[in-house]
């Protein structure tokens, strides 16, 4: 009896929101539920902003130069993580998230509301990587899988609100009104958020590596021996620019379109490669492969996620509200598959996982194709989404614990980087080229639905691909 005593405070140290953890716990759930509540809204009420400022056509440059700017974000926020903790790049996308809401809200033009996006990709770029770099220090490994889907379930509630009260919103007044009401909502909580992150017991929970790992700040790198070049942040913003004028290029087949596409891939070809873990490209064992299998199911799972809504909007006129539900039924999904992956840890190996969410994905873009049928309601299209969220739910988080399984020591800023540069690298990749095979199908008059079917089944290879190849990404 009296020698199993000393194991209960143990046992309670392994606790999200036991006192150890408890401050870390309670300011990443405030930032996700504050981001995922703004991301939710805003993102069904584009296709209607995009109309109404006569850009349908620009829509991929709008969706698109949010990838690119979170790709700048992500390196951005990977190298501060690295270099002074997690907690003011953290800080600084939260505030600056709120800003752009604003800037988005007060729309003339396409071009503003584009302007508005991309400084809302740096934000969130900062603020997902930031996430990341600050778990894998906050915690022990045995806790990682459980705070990640603690991010996931944080979601939930801003699923089940944002999106159906922005839809109605947007019926009642104007889109603006949804993009100026999370402006105004959200400045409360980000400033409760900043100083959160500031104060000591936070910050000293988020400092105190697990026995064996280095603490993150300038002497963890140094004290490593790890010889990783860090992205220099001139590197991301080509990167981006290019990945912007890739999104343009999409939009239409004149010279101006071809040259700008042109300049964004010669851009890309320089520069990407150097963002990047040696070997990404082959698929190479460890890291690299982890890294590259984050791409290709973003970028299927993103640019459904893009195409659908403009489906519904554009060309079956599903009203606002029922898009919104869509959004909320695919996010309520991707929490609860990413609860029940934290809760398979040791007894399904992650790759595995990351193989079967690979799957599902495929199917519900099967679905999605299928369901540009005039012959089949609507809403099956959006029934595609919340599937495709189940395999997403099941792929990102054991993505992100084999990066951070991966990364060199004191470097979990980096691998984080990495993981959102080729997330957002495979969205815009893969998103350019479903936009220009739909633009293709509009330039020749084709009706819009075959167009939307065409970029659906091109979204088959990424997720197939991803399949295959999970297995290169197994933990040693």
């Amino acid at each position: 009896m009296t020698g199993q005593a000393p194991a209960r405070p143990a046992a309670a140290e392994e606790r999200l929101f036991s006192r150890k953890y408890a401050a870390a716990t309670i300011g990443f759930a405030a930032v996700m539920f504050l981001t995922g509540f703004a991301a939710l809204a805003v993102v069904p009420m584009l296709p209607v902003a995009a109309r109404d400022l006569d850009g349908v056509p620009l829509y991929p440059l709008v969706a698109g130069c949010f990838v690119a700017a979170s790709l700048f974000g992500g390196v951005l926020g990977g190298d501060w993580a690295d270099r002074a903790g997690a907690g003011r790049p953290l800080a600084a996308g939260v505030v600056l998230a709120v800003v752009t809401l604003v800037v988005s809200a007060t729309s003339t033009t396409i071009w503003q509301l584009a302007a508005g996006r991309f400084l809302d990709g740096v934000a969130a770029g900062m603020i997902a990587v930031a996430i990341n770099t600050a778990i894998a220090h906050a915690y022990p490994d045995r806790l990682r899988a459980r705070a990640l889907a603690l991010m996931s379930t944080c979601w939930i509630i801003p699923s089940l609100t944002g999106p159906p009260l922005a839809g109605l919103v947007a019926a009642w007044w104007s889109w603006r009104v949804v993009f100026f009401g999370l402006a105004a909502l959200t400045v409360i909580p980000s400033l409760v958020v900043v100083v959160m992150l500031r104060s000591p017991s936070w910050q000293a929970s988020s400092k105190e590596p697990e026995p064996g790992l280095p603490a993150p700040g300038p002497a963890a790198s140094d004290s490593s021996g790890d010889r990783t070049p860090r992205p220099a942040l001139m590197v991301a913003a080509a990167v981006s620019v290019g990945a912007a004028l890739g999104q343009y290029a999409v939009s239409g087949w004149d010279v101006r379109h071809l040259l700008c596409g042109a300049a964004g891939l010669a851009l890309l070809v320089v520069f990407v490669p150097r963002l990047l873990p040696p070997g990404t490209w082959r698929a190479a064992r460890g890291l690299p492969a982890a890294v590259l299998l984050r791409g290709l199911t973003s970028g299927a799972y993103f640019t459904l996620e893009a195409f659908v809504p403009l489906l519904l909007t554009t060309a079956r006129r599903v009203p606002p509200v029922q898009t919104g539900l869509a959004f909320t039924g695919a996010a309520i999904a991707w929490a609860g598959s990413s609860w029940l992956q934290g809760r398979l840890q040791g007894r399904v190996s992650r790759h595995g996982l990351v193989t079967a969410g690979a799957l599902v994905m495929g199917a519900a873009v099967a679905v999605a194709a299928v369901g540009t049928l005039p012959t089949l309601p609507a809403l099956t299209v959006a029934g595609a989404m919340v599937l495709a969220a189940v395999g997403m739910g099941m792929v990102a988080p054991s993505l992100t614990l084999l990066s951070l399984t991966h990364s060199p020591p004191g470097r979990q800023g980096y691998a984080s980087s990495a993981m959102q540069t080729s997330q957002n690298l495979g969205q815009m990749a893969v998103m350019g080229v479903a936009s220009a095979v739909f633009n293709l199908f509009l330039g020749f008059g084709s009706a819009d639905l075959p167009g939307y079917a065409a970029a659906f089944g091109l979204l088959l290879v990424p997720s197939v691909l991803a399949a295959a190849l999970a297995a290169r990404a197994r933990s040693t």
